[in-house]
């Protein structure tokens, strides 16, 4: 690629002169390396090839938008709903996940990081009488918000905040809020 006589007349040239006529024949960035395409002057300036100034200062860094997916907008969703609901041991956080098998409620204690009362969709008790093959519906949402009403009232639990956990208030979660609310919990 490059002639013979360019590399040794670079390795032949002083030290100091080195690295400007290496970097020129040698790198490809500069076309075959017969001639420069621009000259580097330092302090932020460079001669092009056709004799025009032009400046080669920093320029700002270019940041890429991404758009995110709905894991990431959960999670966002999720951190935002947390800085603002706590449970206390007078009224316990209600902390609802739901994955693409089952639900889970649990009653927590925030200050002591104790969890209080739980209930999901796993449990015998819960599971046997409800016929889930399709994957937990508003029908096993409401089976699943009477289950943690009767659980909390059973241990004096009788008012909790209701976090939920990033879902939107709607379809399974909005069912069990409002089958738990019914039960006699009140958020």
């Amino acid at each position: 690629m490059y002639p013979s006589s360019a590399l040794a007349v670079a390795s032949s040239a002083p030290s100091l002169m080195l690295a400007p006529v290496a970097s020129w024949y040698l790198s490809p960035s500069h076309g075959s390396g017969a001639f420069p395409s621009s000259l580097h002057l330092g302090l932020g300036v460079e001669i092009s090839a056709r004799g025009r100034r032009t400046s080669t200062w920093p320029k700002l860094p270019f940041i890429e938008a991404r758009a995110k997916n709905s894991t990431e907008n959960h999670g966002v969703r999720h951190e935002r709903i947390r800085k603002k609901v706590h449970g206390t041991p007078e009224r316990p956080r209600m902390c609802v996940f739901r994955s693409n098998k089952h639900l889970y409620v649990q009653v927590i204690d925030d200050t002591q990081m104790h969890t209080l009362a739980s209930v999901s969709t796993m449990q015998k008790s819960i599971s046997e009488n409800i016929d889930y093959s399709s994957g937990p519906t508003i029908e096993v949402a409401k089976k699943l918000g009477e289950a943690i009403a009767k659980s909390c009232l059973q241990k004096g639990i009788t008012q909790v905040t209701f976090d939920r956990g990033g879902y939107a208030y709607h379809g399974r979660v909005q069912a069990l809020a409002d089958a738990a609310r019914e039960h006699g919990l009140l958020f």
